[in-house]
């Protein structure tokens, strides 16, 4: 592709970057830029530079936040003592969206995966257990997606809470294996949710 322009080659260079977008789709992005008013541009780099910088992560659940603290573990109308285990954002963002969830999450921030390089020491779930430690947790619902990685990071999670007082549970099979949570419809995954399973039986259909 040849440009008229290093400064148009290097910004589409940039978008085309992201993921799912090719070079082709980039250079459309860019143009559409070029032609919109600057103060739009300007109102969307400035978006991205706060994104950056002002982005927290929640220090209880490891959601992303704008605060400290997320806007759901701070609501006292929640069920503090159910924790919806969810691999990133997008899952809380998917199962917050059937309202029928009331309780907390814990985010991992990923699956564990030997073949990505992804261990138990690079997710969250140390401190997820810390949280059963404390003895405030009733009921810990595995939420990740039916893969193998999903599957893998259920069991060690279960293998390290297992001594103690606490129900686990995992959603219904209403979600297809191999899915993943942000693609379910909402019927479905609230139904999912509402029909949860202890996680016991899953080990033994598996």
């Amino acid at each position: 592709m040849e440009f008229s322009s290093k400064l148009l080659e290097n910004a589409v260079n940039e978008i085309s970057q992201l993921p799912g977008i090719g070079k082709r789709t980039a250079l459309r992005l860019v143009l559409h830029l070029l032609r919109q008013p600057e103060s739009q541009t300007f109102h969307l780099v400035n978006a991205l530079q706060d994104l950056r910088t002002e982005i927290k992560h929640c220090n209880s659940c490891h959601n992303i936040s704008d605060t400290e603290i997320c806007d759901i573990c701070a609501n006292p109308n929640r069920q503090q003592e159910i924790i919806c285990v969810v691999e990133d954002i997008r899952d809380v963002m998917a199962i917050e969206s059937t309202g029928q969830f009331k309780g907390l999450y814990h985010v991992l921030g990923g699956k564990i995966s030997p073949l990505d390089g992804i261990g138990p020491h690079n997710l969250t779930i140390a401190s997820l257990v810390e949280k059963v430690k404390e003895g405030k947790v009733r009921e810990i619902i595995f939420a990740l997606s039916s893969t193998m990685e999903g599957d893998t990071t259920n069991f060690y999670i279960y293998k390290q809470i297992e001594s103690y007082e606490i129900k686990t549970s995992t959603i219904a099979r209403g979600i297809s294996v191999g899915d993943e949570l942000e693609y379910a419809d909402e019927v479905t995954l609230g139904r999912s949710i509402i029909n949860r399973v202890p996680f016991e039986n899953s080990l033994k259909s598996s």
